[in-house]
């Protein structure tokens, strides 16, 4: 069967002088090339180059007609291998879904979407969430395949549902001690390997339970979330306790941190720098307001460097930037930001403008001021560009002699300004 007679819908098929299809991206499931459509096996088949990983061009073999290549390594090239025959018929195999955490999303970023011809296979998670019963809307679905199994840990919710991708046969055992140890060892794990092939298995424990032998590289974890007493639990407001954070007195306390991530004022795909981070809680906080988030902490100091890289993964975002250095210098070639957040260091030289002028159009800063020098500073800085000023206040219940009392914290003000 021909490319030019798959039974495709027209909207698929339709290609303009601008943007042939020249790319298919054709998913393979455990079941092998005995679960591909018609399409699917004349994608194969009518390809002059045929990408993918070693295993899966094995399964394929009997209908590749083409050139076999499999992927570089490392991986990183393979967008830039597969551009390179630009034009001629190509086709990529991929596991399951190929934008399920997949290669499609990796071409994708290099190669429009009007290019490419996708056939997805079921995903893990669709098969899983089908042997479970789950709903997948109601699900969270991550992938630690390849990454710090930490990224577990703001979805650990009471009752929550997660169905987690793990990098290989380790993955279940590592998950299971990493709940056990954080008070959340009741949580019934399902391992569900090779799904949708012959050598499906499913099993199910505990975390505290957890005694499998040998686990297929090929598996997911359903976690249905069960948290103990003294369980870790991620608030889903700004503010977090501020025990949870490692620190040493230097940080902005849980009140004051919750009205600044409202002036900063978190949006999808944002970047955020926080200047003079000392524990990290803000750029910590803004990251766990979306998966999307990305945060950049700039802290001189190396033990405090080092302790906003155990709060980061504590709290389960590894992916926060940390440089090791003192503004200005530090922010020299950072990428342009969408919110600046400088909690110290404001009044140090040339700061305060360099954070201004490298914040986007539209950008909000905001910075917190303890000492009279850089509340005198904001102060002029509002009179000059406007702004908002707030002055925050927070006392708190505190035994004065055999009785109860008011104890007033240092009073913090608060300049936050949008860049037009």
């Amino acid at each position: 069967m021909s490319r030019s007679n798959l039974p495709l819908p027209d909207a698929i098929t339709r290609e303009t002088a601008a943007s042939p299809r020249w790319l298919s991206i054709v998913g393979i499931g455990e079941d092998g090339v005995d679960g591909l459509s018609p399409a699917a096996r004349g994608l194969i088949g009518d390809a002059e180059i045929v990408f993918g990983g070693r295993r899966h061009l094995g399964i394929a073999a009997a209908l590749i007609r083409g050139a076999a290549r499999p992927w570089p390594s490392p991986f990183d090239g393979a967008a830039e291998e597969v551009l390179r025959h630009r034009g001629r018929q190509v086709c990529v195999l991929a596991s399951g879904d190929p934008f399920q955490y997949g290669v499609g999303a990796v071409l994708a970023r290099h190669i429009d979407a009007r290019e490419m011809l996708v056939v997805p296979a079921a995903s893990a998670f669709s098969l899983a969430a089908a042997r479970l019963g789950w709903s997948l809307p109601e699900a969270v679905s991550i992938s630690v395949h390849g990454r710090t199994l930490d990224l577990v840990r703001p979805h650990l919710q009471p009752h929550a549902r997660i169905l987690a991708l793990t990098s290989d046969g380790e993955g279940p055992a590592a998950l299971a001690k990493l709940l056990a140890e954080t008070s959340f060892g009741a949580s019934r794990l399902t391992i569900l390997e090779a799904l949708g092939g012959p050598r499906e298995r499913i099993r199910a424990t505990t975390a505290t339970g957890y005694d499998f032998g040998a686990v297929d590289a090929l598996n997911t974890v359903a976690i249905e979330v069960e948290a103990g007493l003294d369980a870790r639990v991620l608030a889903r407001t700004p503010g977090l306790a501020d025990d949870l954070f490692e620190h040493d007195g230097q940080i902005t306390k849980r009140e004051i941190r919750a009205v600044t991530l409202s002036s900063l004022a978190p949006r999808r795909g944002e970047l955020l720098w926080d200047i003079g981070a000392g524990t990290g809680s803000v750029a910590i906080e803004w990251m766990l307001a979306d998966p999307t988030m990305r945060a950049i902490a700039i802290e001189r100091r190396a033990d405090r460097a080092a302790r906003i890289r155990r709060n980061a993964a504590a709290f389960g975002v590894p992916g926060l930037e940390l440089v090791e250095d003192a503004a200005p210098a530090a922010l020299a070639s950072l990428p342009a930001p969408d919110a600046i957040f400088i909690g110290g260091g404001a009044s140090a030289a040339g700061a305060l403008d360099t954070a201004a002028r490298a914040l986007r159009s539209g950008g909000r800063l905001a910075v917190n001021a303890v000492t009279l020098e850089t509340e005198a500073l904001l102060l002029t800085r509002h009179a000059a560009f406007g702004g908002e000023l707030l002055r925050i206040g927070i006392s708190r219940a505190a035994a004065i002699g055999g009785k109860i009392g008011w104890r007033a914290a240092m009073p913090v003000t608060q300049w936050v300004w949008t860049k037009p």
